[in-house]
């Protein structure tokens, strides 16, 4: 196994998620041209994967940030998660890779345009689509989501030892009403079982984050506390 370096900067800045704290995060060595092994490990010590940069929140004076991942194989759906499945039947989904440009890109666009217009992913433009979605490690994909040729949500994901790990999702403002990015965690999360793997990595949840209070009504969930993973209790 290769030795992977991290460094901690020195620098904080303002957090995006709780204003009243300072941000900072440990990096992987960007000059280390990571396999799957590597991001399974890193993946399972609380990192994740932004385009070809691998972090992990180290900020002063705050743990809020944990990694979270869904235990597939015991996936528990909850009435509502039910209804948004069957609400969907009429979708097609396909593993995209390559992407169809034409398709994927405007709905980026859209998608950051619509919703996220207060983030500092906007105004979207199509080289930080690029190096956030497309710059990766080699073993990234998209699960998309297709109402007859048009194209409805897209979800970003890794394929790791254990599981997969979903990046990034977005979906077309006006389809909203479908719950396109609950759809595609649930897809995704049937797929890794499928394929008898173990997980479906999250990312990061932040309590009293509203943008990502969805990540709780994933059960069961794991957290990652103090270097092991645990049992969330809701």
């Amino acid at each position: 196994m290769k030795e992977i370096k991290v460094f901690l900067p020195h620098e904080s800045t303002p957090c995006s998620y709780l204003p009243e704290q300072r941000s900072r995060s440990l990096y992987v060595d960007p000059r280390l041209e990571l396999d799957q092994n590597d991001l399974t490990l890193l993946n399972q010590n609380g990192f994740r994967r932004s385009g070809r940069v691998v972090y992990r929140p180290e900020c002063p004076g705050c743990n809020a940030c944990t990694s979270v991942r869904i235990r597939v194989k015991d996936l528990r759906l909850s009435r509502n998660q039910k209804r948004i499945l069957r609400k969907n039947r009429d979708l097609t989904l396909k593993v995209d890779l390559p992407l169809d440009m034409a398709l994927h890109y405007p709905l980026y666009e859209t998608y950051i345009q619509e919703r996220h217009s207060d983030g500092d992913m906007y105004p979207a433009d199509f080289e930080q689509f690029k190096g956030f979605l497309l710059e990766t490690f080699g073993n990234s994909y998209f699960l998309s989501a297709y109402n007859d040729d048009k194209l409805i949500a897209s979800l970003a994901f890794d394929r790791l030892d254990d599981g997969l790990s979903s990046v990034y999702c977005f979906f077309e403002p006006e389809e909203s009403g479908r719950s396109p990015a609950m759809f595609l965690i649930m897809s995704l999360s049937q797929l890794a079982a499928g394929l008898g793997l173990d997980y479906n990595y999250l990312g990061y949840y932040v309590p009293g984050c509203q943008k990502m209070a969805y990540k709780t009504r994933f059960s069961p969930l794991e957290r990652f506390v103090d270097s092991n993973w645990h049992d969330s209790h809701r």
